[in-house]
C-alpha cells in the first residue's frame, strides 16, 4: 500500500488498491488487493483473496461495505476513512468507484485509498459532542439521512442522546424553516395520547371545553419527533399507521379529515423486533417506519469522549452558577473512564452538576467522587438481588479497592495504568467488561494479548471465567 498512497498524484489514474464483487445476501468479496494493503489488514495475498468484505478491516468508519453499496448508487464516492482498534494506520481518504458488471452479471467497485492531509476529528456536530470512530459514524450517517424525506427510527439506551439526533436531522434538512414537534408517547396516558397525536374538536368528550391542534398538525411541512414510540398502544399504532399511509388525520370528534406533510422520526430504548415478536408492536407500522435506522453507541463504548464532554459540560455549570471550576484531575478523570455508565451521558450531565454545587474548587480531585462510588455500588447490589440478573446499575469495573482511597491509588484511578494480574482482579474486569477480553484488557491496563497469554498460563477459558 506505501506505493500507492505515496506516490500516486491521482487515485483515478492508477490500478485500485482493492476490487469487490458483490455476491447474494447483499455481501461482497474480495476479487484482487493490492500488497500493502493486504498487509496493513494483517493477511497475506492469498489469504485475503475471496474472503467477505466485511472482514477486511471491520472497525472502518465507515464502513466499506457501505462504501460499495453507496457507489452503486452514486458511480462514485468519497469519504475520509478512519481505523479504530489497534491498528497504527493514519487517516485515509477513501474514493469508491463503481466499475459495472463482471462475470456473472455481478456488481464490482474499486477502493483507492491515499493518505488523509492531518485534520483534526470534529469535536462537535448539530449539538453533540464526540469524537470517538463510533461517534463519527452516527454523524456521518445523520448528514447522509438529513436529505431524506423517509421516516427514521433511533435506537439506544437510556439518556443517550436519541432527542439531539431527531433535532439534528430535522435543523439539517430542508425542513428546518418548519416546525420541529415532539412528543414523549411513555409520558401520556392512552386516553389522551390520541388526542395529543391528532386533536379534538370542541365537545369530542368529557372535558374538551376547546378544539385542539393535533402534534401532526402543528408539525404540518415540518418533522414529528415520537419518543419511546414502543410504548405506544396497539389501538393508537393502527391509527397512526393510517396517517403515514394516507397523509391525512381526522380529530377525535371531527367529520372530515386534513392534510398533513410530516416526516416522522422516532426513538425507542427497547427493540422494536422483539417487541413485534412478543405482539406489543405492529408488524406493517414496524416495517413503514423503520425505513432507515441510527443506533447510537452507549457511553461505555466511547470512553474517549468522556474528557470532550466533561469540558463541555464544566463549561456549561461556569455559565450557569458564575463560578469556575476549571478541570478534574488525571486520577477523576480516569475514575470517570473506569465507569460503565448506565444512564449514559445524561448520568454524566448530573453528576458533574452535583459535584459543581458540592465543590468549591477549581479543579476536582477524585475524593469529591467518594459519595457517589459509594452509592453507586449499593444500588448496584439492590439492582442485581430485585431484577435477578438484569441489574438496574452494573458493577463499577473492578471494584476491589475502589473506595479505599480514591486520590492514592484505588483500581479504578489506575485504570489504564499497567497492574499485576491475579485471578481475582481478571474475573472482576471480565464481569465488569461483559465478556469482552478486549475491553477487560482495557481496564487491567494491558495489551489484550499480554491477557491472552496470562490466561493461557493460568489455564482458564472464558467459560471458567464466567
Amino acid at each position: 500500500m506505501q506505493e500507492s498512497l505515496l506516490e500516486r498524484e491521482s487515485a483515478l489514474e492508477q490500478s485500485p488498491d482493492l476490487l469487490v464483487e458483490e455476491i447474494p445476501g447483499g455481501r461482497w468479496r474480495i476479487l484482487r488487493i493490492s500488497s500493502g494493503l493486504a498487509k496493513a489488514a494483517g493477511l497475506g495475498l492469498e489469504q485475503a483473496r475471496g474472503r467477505s468484505l466485511d472482514g477486511l478491516f471491520p472497525e472502518a468508519v465507515p464502513p466499506l461495505a457501505e462504501m460499495a453499496r453507496r457507489a452503486l448508487e452514486e458511480s462514485s464516492v468519497r469519504a475520509a476513512l478512519r481505523l479504530s482498534g489497534d491498528r497504527k494506520i493514519p487517516p485515509l481518504e477513501l474514493l469508491a468507484r463503481f466499475e459495472g458488471l463482471g462475470e456473472g452479471y455481478r456488481s464490482r467497485v474499486a477502493f483507492f485509498f491515499r493518505l488523509a492531509r492531518p485534520a483534526a476529528a470534529p469535536r462537535t456536530f448539530a449539538g453533540m459532542i464526540g469524537s470517538s470512530p463510533a461517534m463519527l459514524a452516527v454523524f456521518e450517517r445523520i448528514s447522509l439521512y438529513a436529505a431524506s424525506d423517509a421516516s427514521v427510527v433511533i435506537t439506544g439506551e437510556t439518556g443517550s442522546g436519541k432527542e439531539l439526533v431527531a433535532r439534528a436531522l430535522h435543523d439539517l434538512s430542508a425542513r428546518s424553516a418548519g416546525p420541529y414537534v415532539a412528543l414523549n408517547c411513555s409520558a401520556v396516558s392512552e386516553e389522551l395520547l390520541e388526542s395529543e397525536l391528532f386533536g379534538h374538536e370542541k365537545g369530542a368528550f368529557t372535558g374538551a371545553v376547546r378544539s385542539h391542534r393535533g402534534r401532526f398538525e402543528r408539525a404540518d411541512r415540518g418533522s414529528l419527533f415520537l419518543d419511546e414510540l414502543g410504548d405506544m398502544p396497539l389501538r393508537t399504532q393502527a391509527k397512526l399507521l393510517r396517517v403515514l399511509e394516507t397523509g391525512r388525520v381526522e380529530r377525535v370528534g371531527a367529520e372530515q379529515e386534513l392534510r398533513v406533510d410530516v416526516r416522522i422520526l422516532c426513538a425507542t430504548h427497547v427493540a422494536l423486533e422483539q417487541a413485534v415478536a412478543r405482539g406489543g408492536f405492529r408488524a406493517d407500522l414496524y416495517h413503514r417506519l423503520a425505513v432507515l435506522r441510527i443506533h447510537l453507541p452507549p457511553l461505555r463504548r466511547r470512553l474517549e469522549d468522556i474528557p470532550l464532554l466533561v469540558e463541555h459540560f464544566l463549561e456549561e455549570f461556569s455559565r450557569k452558577y458564575g463560578r469556575r471550576i476549571e478541570r478534574l484531575t488525571p486520577e477523576a478523570m480516569a475514575l470517570l473512564q473506569s465507569y460503565l455508565w448506565p444512564g449514559n451521558v445524561r448520568e454524566l450531565r448530573n453528576l458533574l452538576e452535583r459535584i459543581f454545587v458540592e465543590t468549591r474548587t477549581e479543579v476536582v480531585g477524585a475524593r469529591a467522587f467518594s459519595d457517589w462510588i459509594r452509592e453507586r455500588r449499593e444500588f448496584a447490589g439492590e439492582g442485581y438481588r430485585q431484577q435477578q440478573g438484569a441489574a438496574l446499575i452494573p458493577p463499577y469495573p473492578v471494584v476491589s479497592g475502589l473506595l479505599s482511597a480514591p486520590d492514592s491509588g484505588g483500581l479504578a484511578a489506575r485504570a489504564g495504568k499497567p497492574r499485576k494480574l491475579d485471578e481475582a482482579i481478571v474475573r472482576d474486569a471480565y464481569r465488569c467488561a461483559q465478556g469482552n477480553l478486549s475491553e477487560a484488557a482495557r481496564l487491567l491496563g494491558v495489551h489484550r494479548a499480554t491477557l491472552y497469554r496470562w490466561l493461557e498460563r493460568q489455564g482458564l477459558s472464558r467459560e471458567e471465567l464466567e
